[in-house]
């Protein structure tokens, strides 16, 4: 029997640890999509308690917290930071086989090197002393960051954010390098016409353009790409039910951003004529600056009406949708290509039904121009844990080049998060690992572990190509 959460955890041949140890585990991490607070990287802050950085705005212990019948008090209402950690402890026995208690262990391990098991009989003990620790300098967030060897990440942006706290972290030379990320899902949102016509007022107001039709709209917004660039963005990021690839005619739009701007109600099908017509916009900005799109498709969202209405969005109440992805997907990214205007892609499915869509339609837009040009991206979500990890490695082993591939990311908004890396390498290193043993692969550990130091670092590196100026 082995033990939990030794050095050997997840790997179950001499092969796997051979992998991981000698070639997977000393590599830097290049985070692509996080949600972190780039004001809180560029002061550098302690957090005040371990409730505070790890359970702040973590709607994955959220949703466990309610499942085990937690009053809303102790998750998101006004209990103390200590009755809350209570409480979440009290429910992490109850996790068992969910990822969380994998993730909540290696983060008490790597960080604060505690490697007992959380439990309600040593809450509060481990409360005070995680807390004692992050009163120090050596757990401000960035040495949190560099604890877990993160050389760089791209946080979430919203075209009307002003950067500053990213060039103020420019500015300081500090050695991890955080670049934003374009995110325009508010400034093609024509289901909410209140919120979308509040979005157009703020952008004219930033931008001091006068937004009178759709052109100008969309001129407003090329200036706000074009600041993110000025600013070292180099990627975008969509989080969408699906593509939009309808079609549509510029006076079309026109004529249904003149209806926006007088609140008249938009048809379902004018609704998707305009969200298709703009993110078709971005994809060609995206393209003229070789940045890197990116597409997490297939979330349903606020699916709690009233506990939405009393604790607003992103607060565990979204879950996987059935929505169709293949016929327009396909549309949008043909559409581009042919107009030889696709830039680097990285498609993210929330079905698991999906899978094989996903790792098949990749295949499409390769064109030889940059290795694994059109990527599949790793498990999202609900599927960041063993079982889709190991799918989606399988799927795209099977369909596509596994060994292209650019590896892991945490989408998380948590400082804590980062051994998330170290989960997703030790199960990579034991399916090479357990394919060596078989011997379905040759026993080449130079060449296997140099693979496996591709998904794990490389790839990104040279995919992003972050320190390109």
């Amino acid at each position: 029997m082995k033990n939990f959460l030794d050095d050997n955890f997840l790997l179950e041949s001499k092969t796997a640890e051979t992998l991981y140890h000698k070639y997977a585990k000393q590599m830097p991490v290049i985070d692509y999509h996080n949600h972190l607070l780039p004001e809180q990287i560029a002061n550098d802050i302690n957090f005040e308690n371990i409730t505070q950085v790890w359970l702040y705005g973590d709607h994955y212990k959220w949703r466990a917290m309610r499942a085990n019948g937690i009053d809303e008090y102790y998750i998101t209402g006004g209990a103390t930071d200590l009755e809350k950690f209570q409480k979440w402890a009290e429910t992490v026995p109850y996790t068992l086989r969910n990822p969380l208690y994998h993730w909540t262990h290696l983060e008490l391990q790597r960080y604060f090197d505690i490697h007992e098991i959380l439990s309600p009989e040593n809450a509060e003990r481990i409360y005070h002393e995680c807390t004692a620790k992050l009163q120090t300098p050596e757990y401000s967030v960035q040495n949190l960051l560099r604890k877990m060897n993160v050389e760089s990440l791209c946080t979430t942006d919203d075209p009307l954010d002003n950067l500053a706290y990213h060039q103020q972290i420019k500015n300081d030379g500090t050695d991890i390098k955080v670049y934003p990320a374009f995110r325009p899902d508010k400034a093609m949102n024509a289901d909410d016409l209140p919120g979308l016509n509040k979005y157009i007022d703020r952008l004219g107001l930033i931008s001091g353009d006068s937004i009178d039709d759709y052109d100008s709209y969309l001129a407003s917004l090329k200036r706000r790409h074009d600041y993110f660039a000025a600013n070292g963005c180099k990627v975008s990021d969509h989080g969408l039910e699906q593509i939009y690839a309808e079609d549509y005619t510029l006076d079309e739009v026109r004529g249904i951003f003149n209806k926006i701007r007088s609140n008249a109600a938009l048809s379902p099908a004018e609704v998707l004529q305009f969200k298709s017509a703009l993110l078709f916009e971005f994809a060609i900005w995206d393209h003229e600056k070789g940045w890197v799109q990116q597409f997490h498709l297939g979330a349903l969202r606020n699916n709690n009406a009233r506990l939405l209405s009393q604790l607003g969005p992103d607060t565990g109440f979204d879950s996987i949708g059935d929505f169709s992805q293949a016929a327009q997907l396909s549309r949008f990214l043909n559409k581009l290509d042919a107009g030889n205007q696709l830039t680097k892609t990285i498609l993210y499915n929330l079905n698991p039904a999906d899978n094989e869509i996903m790792a098949t339609m990749i295949g499409n837009f390769s064109d030889g121009t940059v290795a694994g040009k059109v990527q599949w991206g790793s498990g999202w979500w609900f599927l960041d844990q063993k079982d889709g990890m190991i799918k989606q490695l399988n799927a795209l082993s099977n369909m596509g080049l596994l060994s292209r591939f650019v590896g892991m990311l945490t989408d998380s908004r948590s400082f804590l998060s980062f051994p998330r890396h170290e989960y997703f390498r030790r199960i990579l290193c034991n399916l090479f690992g357990e394919d060596v043993e078989k011997g379905e692969l040759p026993n080449q550990e130079a060449w296997i572990g140099k693979v496996v130091q591709g998904i794990c670092y490389e790839n990104a590196k040279a995919y992003f190509n972050f320190d390109k100026v």
